[in-house]
């Protein structure tokens, strides 16, 4: 067995850490994550994009996602947006514009959507902008909003209204092949990542071999 050299820390050492290498440190913990571009517009019409890497799945049935927003504590215009509206969109990154993503985390004065150079594309059935330069977009109701007592943090959920993704990425049992539609990943604040398949593997049964899914 490899022999490594480990780094520790204990909670007691969190606090007497410098501010920005405990923040980088602590958002690495949870590994990669999901990263997509959250489009959202005002009620007088101005469109706002930023990106979040705290999207995960709540449920199928009924289709739902869950976001973490920064305490509202300041002017947050995703969330003031998404639930002044009732609408907002999610918008897979790939690698073709990964830089421009995270350029909307700056504090613009004006929409992002131009700051950047992205594109804002818009359905019939959501009032918020997608990316017209993603290839895997989710429209989304907004649902319910909880605040975490423990540090202020917002809870948004929202409701899967529809998808876009390219025919070719989606597999006969509904498996939707995000590597091969260029999503990309992140980890920590700042570090992106393109990844790489290991296998799909079989529903997990007791004392039952597993087997890989093929075909897709």
């Amino acid at each position: 067995m490899e022999t490594i050299n480990f780094a520790t820390f204990r909670a007691s050492d969190f606090e007497q850490m410098e501010k920005q290498f405990r923040t980088n440190l602590i958002n690495s913990l949870s590994g990669f994550k999901s990263v997509c571009l959250v489009g959202t517009q005002s009620k007088e019409g101005v469109t706002n994009l930023a990106i979040f890497s705290q999207v995960f799945h709540v449920g199928a049935n009924p289709a739902l996602i869950g976001m973490l927003v920064r305490p509202d504590s300041v002017r947050r215009d995703t969330l003031i947006n998404l639930q002044e509206t009732g609408f907002f969109t999610l918008n897979h990154i790939r690698a073709d514009f990964f830089k421009e993503a995270h350029q909307t985390s700056a504090r613009y004065d004006r929409s992002e959507f131009e700051a950047v150079g992205l594109t804002p594309f818009y359905t019939e059935n959501i009032k918020a902008p997608y990316v017209a330069e993603s290839y895997i977009r989710i429209g989304l109701s907004f649902a319910e909003r909880h605040e975490l007592a423990i540090n202020g943090t917002v809870l948004i959920i929202g409701r899967v209204e529809e998808v876009f993704a390219p025919a070719d990425c989606v597999a006969s049992d509904g498996y939707l092949d995000i590597e091969k539609a260029g999503t990309i990943t992140c980890s920590s604040l700042d570090s992106y990542h393109t990844t790489r398949r290991l296998a799909r593997l079989s529903y997990a049964k007791p004392d039952k071999p597993l087997t890989e899914i093929t075909g897709v």
